[in-house]
């Protein structure tokens, strides 16, 4: 589906909006609202993404991974952020961290998550964090992007293809939602009711030479 952009469907972002400042600064306004129990429900945000793409292909799995520094990743095996070649040839990714995801957002009847509270979609995890690096594998190329409160400040920078697809999002939740993480490993078991079609795992890498890991 390249070609001109304003051919292209909005299905789940706006194509022509690639940063949307107001929905940022409204996100970043009110963290308790769009981040209810605290930095918990941003790894929940991420997830969703995983199982929307395990439910597309038959099945799909996940790492959850809380790292030393205090930022989490999550990374999966899907197809990859949807990634087009406009009408100018510029690489154009989905802005699926910047802009609002139009199913969920501001939706009366979002679909819930595991913790019971609403979805809202990829941006409420760019803006309530310090920082955010997406990594992505596509059949049609792999790239990474960094963003700060949501905001990019890299372009696309290719990486190096190694055969798979899936994303990567790592993220530094901002200080706003500063708390010990309560994450467990029984917590992706409890996922998989939720999201039948994942598979996800928990790794704790925040102790040295401790990992608690647990298959859904």
């Amino acid at each position: 589906m390249d070609g001109s952009r304003a051919s292209w469907v909005n299905t789940t972002h706006d194509w022509a909006a690639m940063v949307d400042t107001d929905h940022l600064d409204r996100i970043r306004r009110a963290p308790s609202e769009f981040s209810p129990g605290g930095p918990e429900h941003l790894v929940l945000e991420v997830v969703a993404y995983a199982a929307d793409e395990a439910v597309s292909r038959g099945g799909g799995r996940c790492v959850v991974t809380l790292h030393a520094d205090g930022s989490v990743s999550v990374t999966d095996d899907g197809r990859g952020t949807d990634t087009r070649v406009d009408e100018h040839g510029h690489v154009v990714k989905k802005p699926v961290m910047a802009t609002k995801d139009l199913r969920f957002f501001d939706r009366p009847d979002a679909e819930r998550l595991p913790d019971g509270h609403a979805r809202r979609g990829m941006s409420v995890v760019a803006a309530l964090s310090e920082w955010l690096v997406h990594s992505n594998r596509r059949l049609n190329g792999s790239w990474t992007q960094r963003y700060e409160h949501g905001v990019p400040v890299t372009g696309l920078e290719p990486v190096e293809s190694d055969g798979t697809t899936g994303t990567r999002v790592r993220f530094l939740p901002n200080q706003a939602l500063s708390s010990a993480w309560s994450l467990t490993a029984s917590d992706p078991w409890r996922w998989s009711e939720h999201w039948p079609d994942l598979t996800a795992r928990l790794d704790d890498q925040r102790d040295e030479g401790s990992s608690a890991c647990s298959d859904g």
